[in-house]
């Protein structure tokens, strides 16, 4: 029996425990917004690993605890997989069907919180490697690490500096990111995420506020802080700050062909105007210039306070303001230059009244599509789904991928996973389909099985 036949073989013959195991993680609660749970459930994934047998160490931080556990195989090459045990939070609790954290399979379905984010990818990944082992008469092709963190639904704020001080230990020459999914065309990988930056800018322009029938005289909070806003972006979202562009990696043809050749680009584009009821994307993009967008950097206000917004009226002139802005960022942006470069415009702008406060950042990562480790992805997909993986160049969204890659000697990331296009992911009756579950195991242990020899 060849290796593949045996890889399924395990898998269709262990199904049932490996549910079993998303199971006994998602009635764990483990919402690390309120560290609900958090710290049990990485006791609990600790004891999954080791009970896999994996050498297992618990690193605590200055928030939930990361998880790591290695695996040893025959040959020197090493696959990373990341994936994290905290979950968002089930509210509101009215519009589950079963109650979040008790788990039910019903009409070939898991649901539960966490089954898809991230539970389900995390037990479908140690469900791939056993197959890889058993496969191989007990025997790993290639080394594996799972690490696992508990701050991921919250920005993952101390997963950086982790890898950081642990590079030794992490070393790797690739990585499977914590989750991904089948879309109604096929096997989906997203190559790259954008980097962010956001701040809060605020002014302070008196001690109070005052009465508006002085607004001739007296100084407002309130357009101060639109008007250095306004500097910051024109009426054609063309970013103002001198130098913002200046190492903006743009589209390259090959992103370009793979935007051309994503089935159904224009549906799911239309898709996307029904559901935020708009006629046209900005400044009337059509389909293809609308797809390249996401190589363009941007410079989002999420949100203004000032002065009154209750009901009726208020005659005052606001003494403060302030404003959440944040910027997506493009490979090879980073965003401690375009810290730097923000300050300045607002100084040369004369803003120097201007807080600005750093609230967080992620930076850009990026793998390119004929990278071995993508097309090694393509080729085991196409074994299990009957068609290659699907490659799209950007999402427009950030994630720590940036923490690992980069440190780790710029090693390629891929992402297939477990989830469909209505897994309901961060919403109530989150939940996986068993089939996808089984492919996703039945994808990645033929990725653990090649890794060795790309």
């Amino acid at each position: 029996m060849e290796t593949s036949a045996r890889i399924d073989k395990y898998l269709n013959d262990t199904l049932d425990q490996y549910l079993q195991t998303v199971m006994r993680l998602c009635r764990q609660p483990s919402v690390s917004a309120r560290k609900e749970g958090t710290a049990e459930c990485a006791v609990l994934v600790a004891e999954v690993l080791t009970e896999h047998g994996y050498q297992v160490q618990t690193f605590e931080t200055a928030s939930n605890p990361v998880i790591v556990g290695k695996l040893a195989g025959k040959s020197d090459r090493t696959l990373l997989f990341y994936n994290h045990y905290d979950v968002q939070p089930p509210e509101p609790l009215e519009l589950w069907t079963s109650p979040p954290y008790e788990p039910d399979i019903r009409d070939g379905k898991l649901y539960a919180r966490g089954a898809k984010d991230d539970k389900g990818e995390l037990v479908a990944r140690l469900a791939a490697v056993d197959a890889a082992r058993t496969a191989n008469n007990g025997e790993l092709p290639c080394s594996v690490i799972f690490v696992v963190e508990g701050d991921e639904e919250v920005g993952s704020p101390t997963i950086a500096k982790f890898v950081q001080q642990h590079l030794d230990l992490l070393a790797c020459h690739g990585a499977i990111w914590e989750e991904g999914q089948v879309s109604k065309e096929g096997p989906l990988d997203l190559l790259g995420r954008r980097g962010i930056i956001a701040f809060e800018l605020s002014v302070e322009s008196m001690k109070m506020d005052a009465h508006s029938g002085n607004a001739h005289n007296l100084p407002s909070a309130a357009w101060r802080l639109v008007w250095a806003l306004n500097s910051l972006k024109d009426q054609h979202e063309h970013i103002l700050i001198p130098g913002f562009y200046e190492d903006a990696q743009p589209v390259s043809e090959a992103d370009r062909h793979l935007f051309e050749i994503y089935p159904n680009l224009e549906k799911m584009q239309q898709d996307q105007l029904d559901q935020f009821g708009i006629e046209t994307f900005l400044g009337g993009r059509p389909g293809m210039d609308a797809a390249t967008a996401l190589f363009n950097p941007t410079c989002n206000i999420q949100g203004i306070t000032t002065g009154y917004q209750g009901e009726g009226i208020k005659t005052v002139i606001p003494a403060r303001a302030s404003a959440k802005v944040d910027f997506r960022l493009v490979p090879r942006q980073d965003p401690d230059d375009i810290e730097k470069k923000l300050r300045a415009h607002l100084h040369q702008q004369g803003f120097d009244d201007i807080h600005v406060q750093r609230i967080s950042a992620m930076w850009p990562a990026r793998v390119e599509p004929d990278d071995p480790l993508v097309r090694l992805s393509s080729r085991t997909a196409k074994e299990v789904y009957g068609r290659e993986t699907i490659l799209y160049p950007m999402t427009g969204g950030s994630s720590p991928v940036y923490a690992f890659a980069k440190p780790l000697g710029n090693i390629p990331v891929i992402s297939p996973g477990v989830g469909y296009w209505d897994s309901r992911t961060h919403a109530p009756d989150e939940h996986i389909r068993i089939e996808d579950f089984l492919n996703a195991a039945r994808n990645i242990a033929r990725i653990v099985d090649g890794f060795a020899e790309i």
